[in-house]
């Protein structure tokens, strides 16, 4: 599978909660394409001062309708100008890039953790597991009750709430998602593999409680990136193996192999 540069239609852009928007867009070569853990790169027509594209993880995707769906959070000039994008408005995207989540095959037993707008890349993977009939158990942290966003998603997929966190004390235990992390292994669970998405802080103390569990481990990187392709290096994860670009080194990488 190759990259595609298309144009996307927006479809529908609503505001959530706070500084959180959900846009669907019209685009079959995504939605036909995408892995979990992939993303696209968006492009902010008619600012001069936004000519570098934007990364952004698919949140869902419908093949039959040939949309796709992104979470995304203003926070600057580039996101500020999508809040204003009406049903109709073009933009154009180059996708699907890098590496998928990879559930090993044998998996009986996973963990999704996602903090904030990082439950979003956890969604299609989730989907994925109910499908195979992998045991799931999600857990997902915001700063408070209004911002837990992505949590009737996965209520609908399991049909059954994930164990939340807030930051406020607002819904679910009061504090960050990494307790309830703590909470599950101390129950006695055991997981097959663990995949977690969201601030970097909260990536690395759960990806350090998981891995000393035995826990095979991924994580989503988030970092700037210029073009996207990996050509111009401004997005590098260092990692055991040396300097590894997040754009199509990952954005999916082994937790191990991180230099936190």
């Amino acid at each position: 599978m190759g990259l595609e540069d298309s144009y996307a239609k927006v479809t529908s852009n609503r505001h959530l909660h706070g500084q959180l928007y959900l846009m669907e867009l019209d685009c079959p070569y995504v939605a036909a394409n995408i892995q979990p853990g992939q993303f696209i790169h968006m492009e902010i027509p008619d600012r001069q001062a936004n000519i570098l594209r934007r990364p952004f993880s698919i949140f869902d995707a419908d093949e039959d309708a040939g949309r796709i769906e992104i979470l995304y959070q203003c926070l600057g000039s580039g996101t500020d100008a999508m809040a204003t994008w009406e049903e109709g408005f073009l933009t154009r995207m180059i996708g699907c890039i890098g590496r998928p989540w990879e559930v090993p095959y044998s998996a009986k037993s996973v963990l999704l953790v996602g903090g904030g707008v990082g439950a979003a890349p956890l969604f299609l993977l989730a989907r994925q597991l109910e499908e195979n009939d992998v045991q799931t158990d999600v857990i997902l942290g915001a700063a408070t009750e209004g911002a837990l966003v992505c949590r009737k998603r996965f209520t609908d997929v399991f049909q059954c709430e994930p164990s939340c966190s807030t930051d406020d004390g607002t819904y679910g235990r009061a504090g960050f998602a990494t307790a309830l992390v703590e909470e599950a292994l101390a129950s006695g669970a055991t997981y097959d593999y663990a995949a977690v998405c969201g601030p970097e802080p909260l990536m690395r103390a759960a990806s350090k409680l998981l891995l000393d569990a035995g826990v095979a481990t991924q994580v989503s990187m988030e970092k700037r990136m210029a073009c996207g392709v990996g050509a111009c290096l401004s997005c590098v994860v260092e990692t055991t193996a040396g300097k590894k670009r997040a754009c199509v080194d990952g954005p999916i990488f082994d937790a191990e192999d991180v230099v936190w």
